[in-house]
């Protein structure tokens, strides 16, 4: 069985339909990367799993389990993190309060220590700035914090938007490599990155997404392969 399973997902913005039907799965243990233009959905996607965004039809089920009309804060408690598209830090309070936030449902306070201590070792910078207010971090600071609080809910799932957008080479580099240890150590994750190359470098499996629908999915090594993606979305 899937980790995760969304099958013939429909979601309006009004009168807009803006998913016509997707279906899409991610295995225990995968790194899964949605590719595609602006506007084509993906943010969409990630935002009707963690509840914040309301399903029209479809079904969303973590684990067997059908999540598809629970309020977020029972999908966090289920299992499910979420990093979003443009960070949403709380910018008043400081590192440490940030991530402590994200682990605001959890009533296992010593493995709660043990994950801020493991956040601060995957994020060095954030425990050289644990008391800065979050912010007047830098953009890559910001996006650390924002992973290392999606972190914080000990999720099954975690949920990527855009992690590299707007950052330097050097920081999208920390954190690939962060993607790919916090995948070595069991965490599944589901992936959006405007980078397709790195994407598909990193994950196992992707999705290609087309205003609203899944127009292909195959291996990563299989869609870097593709004529068709390579010149739609690599470049090349």
């Amino acid at each position: 069985m899937a980790l995760l399973e969304v099958e013939d997902l429909k979601v309006h913005y009004g009168r807009v339909e803006a998913l016509h039907g997707i279906s899409l799965s991610v295995e225990e243990g995968e790194v899964v990367t949605l590719i595609g233009s602006n506007g084509a959905g993906k943010t969409t996607t990630l935002r009707t799993i963690s509840g914040l965004q309301r399903a029209t039809e479809g079904r969303v089920r973590l684990g067997g389990a059908d999540i598809t009309q629970m309020r977020p804060e029972k999908i966090v408690a289920m299992g499910v993190g979420h990093s979003p598209e443009g960070r949403h830090i709380f910018s008043r309070m400081s590192v440490r309060e940030n991530l402590e936030l994200g682990a605001f449902l959890r009533k296992d306070g010593a493995q709660v220590k043990k994950d801020t201590a493991r956040v601060f070792e995957l994020f060095p910078r954030l425990l050289e700035r644990r008391t800065q207010v979050a912010g007047t971090l830098s953009g890559g600071e910001q996006q650390m914090l924002a992973i290392g609080r999606a972190l914080m809910t000990n999720p099954k799932l975690l949920l990527l938007d855009e992690p590299s957008l707007g950052l330097a080479p050097i920081l999208v580099e920390t954190i690939f490599q962060v993607i790919e240890e916090l995948n070595s150590r069991g965490v599944t994750i589901l992936l959006i990155e405007q980078n397709a190359l790195l994407a598909l470098r990193t994950a196992t499996r992707g999705y290609v997404m087309e205003t609203g629908t899944i127009a292909k999915t195959d291996s990563a090594q299989a869609l870097l392969d593709s004529d068709d993606v390579k010149k739609a979305y690599l470049g090349i």
